[in-house]
């Protein structure tokens, strides 16, 4: 049993601490006060932060992502009533700490973190990051992507499919490119959600078509809902396996302010949510939350919104009895 703060136990799985017994604001810093994964040895989900930034090209930050992430997570509760399960009590959620990258080279860090996500998943069956840029996606589905393609569900404002900036390769706006390029991509599954705002030019849609991404742009979701959108997700990804990676810009700023490149006319908080309950039966094998920056989070509404993101991914990973 790790530590000796009263927990929630459920089969063989360690949860969270019991906040009957302990005030939120008392107990470990971990993603919902959930064990340390070297307090249970191995987990089938490992939530993991990635405090980096590096690759931005507008405003920093997001490197206190994870920590602020973790901070708002506090107030998750162990059953999740939206799709009549606990996510902590059906499969062992470990909080596994922090992967350390180099802030000062790109190219260092991309390989740094893939090292370090491998290395990772020989103790935990699937990894849901927090980040961070979104540079560090290249690196994960580098990790993940070892046995065959994988598809892509990629909520975001923006395409992220770029070739480079300033001459960089390894950037937050260009690692499904570098992702596709290298054959980590199956390319008739992968599909952008929530994109919207101004690009460079015309050239840009058709380069991300010729990429392997079907799109969901944000003007659409008035029309079709949440309903509609998870429709199309799971058309286009069928049963393949999915890696899920979330930019939280893909919410408006209303509802998600302290992010490094907002765009207006995103999603709202409950849309997304809504949108990621239909992807259970999925088979994700990976995930990530990434660009929040707290510096302009007011009140911790990016933070919060992003913690209940990570609740429904785990909550749409864990088993059901009927799959």
């Amino acid at each position: 049993m790790p530590d000796s703060l009263p927990r929630i136990v459920e089969g063989d799985h360690v949860g969270q601490v019991d906040n009957t017994q302990v005030p939120r604001f008392a107990g470990p810093s971990t993603f919902a006060q959930l064990p340390r994964i070297d307090e249970v040895g191995s987990a089938d989900i490992a939530v993991v932060g990635i405090p980096f930034d590096a690759g931005v090209s507008y405003r920093p930050g997001a490197r206190f992502g994870p920590a602020h992430i973790r901070a708002a997570s506090k107030l998750l509760r162990p059953y999740n009533p939206a799709v009549d399960l606990s996510p902590f009590g059906l499969q062992q959620v470990a909080d596994a700490g922090d992967i350390s990258a180099n802030p000062f080279s790109l190219e260092e860090a991309v390989a740094g973190i893939e090292r370090a996500a491998r290395s990772l998943r020989e103790r935990a069956d699937r990894l849901l990051v927090l980040g961070g840029d979104h540079t560090l996606a290249l690196p994960l589905l580098r990790a993940l992507a070892t046995d065959e393609p994988v598809a892509v569900v990629h909520f975001d404002a923006h395409l992220d499919t770029w070739d480079s900036y300033f001459g960089a390769a390894y950037t937050h706006g260009t690692p499904f490119r570098r992702a596709s390029e290298e054959g980590l991509l199956d390319t008739s599954a992968c599909v952008h959600v929530g994109t919207r705002g101004p690009l460079y030019g015309a050239r840009d849609l058709v380069d991300d078509r010729e990429l392997g991404f079907a799109m969901v742009p944000s003007t659409e979701i008035d029309s079709i809902g949440a309903d509609g959108v998870a429709e199309r997700i799971r058309a286009r990804v069928g049963d393949r396996p999915v890696y899920v990676s979330i930019d939280i810009d893909v919410l408006d700023p209303a509802f998600a302010p302290g992010t490094g490149t907002p765009e207006a006319g995103g999603m709202t908080s409950r849309e997304l949510l809504a949108v990621l309950r239909q992807l259970a039966g999925l088979d994700i094998v990976g995930a990530d939350i990434v660009e929040v920056s707290p510096a302009y989070d007011h009140a911790e509404i990016t933070g919060i919104a992003a913690s209940h993101t990570a609740y429904e991914l785990l909550s749409a990973m864990a088993p059901r009895s009927d799959s």
